[in-house]
C-alpha cells in the first residue's frame, strides 16, 4: 500500500510533460518577406509571449520599409493549434517568395512534427504547401493571398512530448 503513495509522489515530483501541447511554451513571432532569403524586403520586430489563455499576438504596423507594412493580424495558439485572422483593413499581400509569419518556439526537442491546414475552418486560399517546419520553427506564407475580416486560417500541429522547461 506504500508503495503506491510513493510512487504517486514521484510522479507529481517530475517535472511536467507538455503532453503534445504548446501551452506554456516561449513563443517568438515575427513577419518576414523576401524574394531572396538573404536579403529580407520586411522582418518586423519580434515579439515574445508564454503561450496561456486568449489571443498571444495582435500585430500592425510598425512602419513602412521599402514600400511594405506589417499587416494588422490577430494569432492566437491552442494547445495544438494555431488560429490566424484579421479584424481591420482588407487587402492582397504582397505577392514575394515568401511573405508570412515565423513563430520560433523555445525547446529543446523536437517540438512538433508537421502542420497542416484545416480546410473546414479557412477561408484563406492556403494549403498545406504554405507552411514550412524548420526545427521548432513555424513558416506560414501568405503572399499574394486575400486578407480581411472574412479571413481565416487555422493550422493544427502534430505536438511531441517534449518537456516543458
Amino acid at each position: 500500500m506504500r508503495r503506491w503513495w510513493l510512487v504517486a509522489a514521484l510522479l507529481l515530483a517530475t517535472p511536467a510533460l507538455a503532453g503534445g501541447s504548446l501551452e506554456g511554451r516561449l513563443v517568438t513571432l515575427n513577419t518576414l518577406t523576401y524574394d531572396d532569403p538573404a536579403k529580407p524586403l520586411l522582418e518586423s520586430k519580434g515579439q515574445t509571449v508564454r503561450v496561456g489563455k486568449g489571443i498571444e499576438f495582435g500585430m500592425g504596423p510598425e512602419g513602412s520599409r521599402n514600400g511594405l507594412d506589417v499587416v494588422p493580424v490577430r494569432i492566437e495558439i491552442l494547445p495544438n493549434r494555431i488560429e490566424i485572422g484579421y479584424e481591420t483593413g482588407a487587402g492582397q499581400f504582397w505577392p514575394a517568395t515568401f511573405n508570412g509569419y515565423v513563430l520560433r518556439f523555445a525547446a529543446d526537442c523536437a517540438l512538433f512534427t508537421a502542420a497542416h491546414v484545416d480546410p473546414a475552418t479557412t477561408t484563406m486560399a492556403v494549403s498545406d504547401g504554405d507552411l514550412r517546419v524548420e526545427g521548432n520553427a513555424l513558416f506560414i506564407n501568405v503572399a499574394g493571398r486575400d486578407f480581411g475580416p472574412e479571413a481565416h486560417l487555422a493550422i493544427d500541429l502534430a505536438v511531441t512530448d517534449c518537456l516543458l522547461g
